[in-house]
This record gives C-alpha cells, sequence and structure tokens, in this order.
C-alpha cells in the first residue's frame, strides 16, 4: 500500500479524501454504509451562531449532470453542535472539521472561538460565500477587501488550521485567493457552487423558491479544476480542491491540478459509499503507476 498521508497546514490526513460540508451531515448518518475511520477528513455541515431554518422548499433540483441547492444553511446553532453532536463524534477515528457561516463578521469570530475550545476539531473551513447581511447582502467572498475582512478577524480568534473556502463566483478566484493568504489562511478549499437557477417551463416559475441556488456535481469539474490549477500557481499555502468529483480519477485530477486534499461533495447522495472507494482507487493508481506517496502528485501536471 502507498502512503496516502498528505498535510493541510499543521493538520496531518491519514489520506486526502474528505467529505464535503452540507452532503455529509455530521458523518455519523453514513456510518452503515462505510467505515468512517477510513476517511481523511468530515466536513460537518455549515454551522452558524444561532439557529437557522433555511429557506422555504422547494430548495433542491435536479439539473443535467448535476444538482442546484438552497437549503440556506439550515442548522441548529453551534451550542447545539457542541452539547448534542460533538459528544457523539468526537471518539470516531478521522478529523472532523467545521464549516463555519455567518451573516457578519462578528458572528463568524463567535462560531470560531466557541468550536476553538472543543480538543478533537483541529480545523474550521470558513464559508466566506454567505451574504454580508450588514452589507446590502454581498457575499464576503465575492471582493478581496470584505473577504480579507472576515479572515483578519477569525484569524486574530481562532488559533488552530483555518481553511478558507472560496466562492466561484467572482472574476478572479487567485485574488481572493492571495488577500486570504495574506491575511492569515492556512489552506484554501474551493470550489463552493456555482450560482445558477432552473426554470419551469409549464408553470413559467423558478423551480427553487429563492429562484437562484448553488450548482454542484459533475457539470461543475472543468470548471473547479481550471480555478484549483490558477490558485495553485497564486498562492504557497495548501489547497483543498473539491467540484464534481464523481470517482477516484477525478480526484486524481485535482492532485495534479495542484490540491493537497480533496472534497467529496454531490456523489455522496448518489453512492454513499463512494468516499471510500475513492480511497482505495487512489492507492491503486499509485500501486499500478509505482508511485510511492499521493504526495508525488500534488501540482504533478506535466505541460
Amino acid at each position: 500500500m502507498a502512503d496516502l498521508k498528505v498535510n493541510i497546514g499543521a493538520l496531518s490526513l491519514k489520506n486526502p479524501v474528505m467529505t464535503a460540508s452540507g452532503t455529509f451531515g455530521y458523518g455519523e448518518e453514513f456510518a452503515d454504509f462505510i467505515d468512517l475511520s477510513r476517511l481523511g477528513g468530515i466536513i460537518v455541515k455549515g454551522t452558524t451562531l444561532h439557529h437557522r431554518e433555511g429557506n422555504p422548499y422547494p430548495r433542491m433540483a435536479e439539473t443535467p449532470a448535476g444538482m442546484l441547492n438552497a437549503v440556506g444553511l439550515q442548522n441548529k446553532g453551534v451550542d447545539y453542535f457542541i452539547e448534542h453532536i460533538y459528544p457523539r463524534i468526537q471518539e470516531i477515528d478521522t478529523h472532523f472539521l467545521v464549516n463555519v457561516s455567518g451573516a457578519s463578521v462578528e458572528d463568524y469570530v463567535a462560531t470560531a472561538e466557541k468550536i476553538a475550545a472543543l480538543d478533537r476539531i483541529p480545523a474550521i473551513e470558513l464559508n466566506i460565500s454567505c451574504p454580508n447581511v450588514k452589507e446590502g447582502g454581498m457575499a464576503f467572498g465575492t471582493s478581496c477587501q470584505s473577504a480579507a475582512a472576515v479572515v483578519r478577524a477569525v484569524r486574530a480568534a481562532y488559533p488552530k488550521t483555518l481553511i478558507v473556502k472560496l466562492s466561484p463566483n467572482v472574476t478572479d478566484i487567485t485574488e481572493i485567493a492571495r488577500a486570504v493568504e495574506a491575511e492569515g489562511a492556512d489552506a484554501v478549499s474551493l470550489i463552493n457552487t456555482l450560482l445558477g437557477m432552473a426554470i419551469d417551463a409549464q408553470r413559467r416559475r423558478p423551480v427553487l423558491s429563492t429562484v437562484t441556488g448553488g450548482l454542484s456535481g459533475a457539470c461543475v469539474k472543468p470548471i473547479a479544476l481550471r480555478m484549483v490549477w490558477q490558485t495553485y500557481h497564486a498562492v504557497k499555502i495548501p489547497i483543498v480542491g473539491l467540484g464534481g468529483i464523481m470517482n477516484a480519477t477525478d480526484a486524481i485530477e485535482f492532485l495534479l491540478a495542484g490540491a493537497s486534499a480533496i472534497e467529496v461533495g454531490t456523489a455522496n447522495f448518489i453512492d454513499p459509499q463512494i468516499s471510500e472507494k475513492i480511497v482505495d482507487g487512489i492507492d491503486e493508481y499509485l500501486e499500478k503507476n509505482h508511485i510511492s506517496s499521493v504526495k508525488e502528485l500534488i501540482g504533478g501536471l506535466i505541460l
């Protein structure tokens, strides 16, 4: 068996395969399907300072080779996570990361501070694709200035590994990546969902209650790969790649483009065992190609 260990800043993963926030619950929901301890990490669903109901139904729609979602970060808040979820998952032998979302810089900081106190949570993934309520609703991650501001504030309050999840709905994702790197991000993860919409022609109405939603699945992979590759050449911090990874070959492509680790998202809905299959598939690829460590693949694209 090849060496599958990778590092995201100070965080050491047993392999590069993690599950994406919002597609894997809190991990325990998948325990009947796979051995959770075989994963590099599990990123739990988006967690906010206060309880959130999310958006009205319908808030999901299937699209060709993908799906739209407008769930709206439904969760019971960080205190509920700490009191009820964390005690149940803390003994599982993999890294649990919390995806932190907020409506203001202060919300992000308060949530990050609470999670920092949990011994068995070694990192957070900062979701800066949230609308900034105080600044007219534009997502934090769509301008260098607002992305830098939220990362700067969280970095001052959060001592562990800080991964910043970047929005692809920008002119140049490398500018945002450089801005958050300069403010102390330990890594970036990309891409979050692409803004899309679906229309019901018979009813002449939008399919989603929110009109627009986040597009994910196989259809976004070429865009995600391109953005990971561009970002790899723009920053020195590690990259976690995600967007349309449906199998081990897809995951390997992201590693070659420059990702140090990957996240599996929409594919979990299609095959709840896919994350474990991807771990096996990467190992088989390394064995077949006589590569001793998965680290040799990172940024290994031959031009």
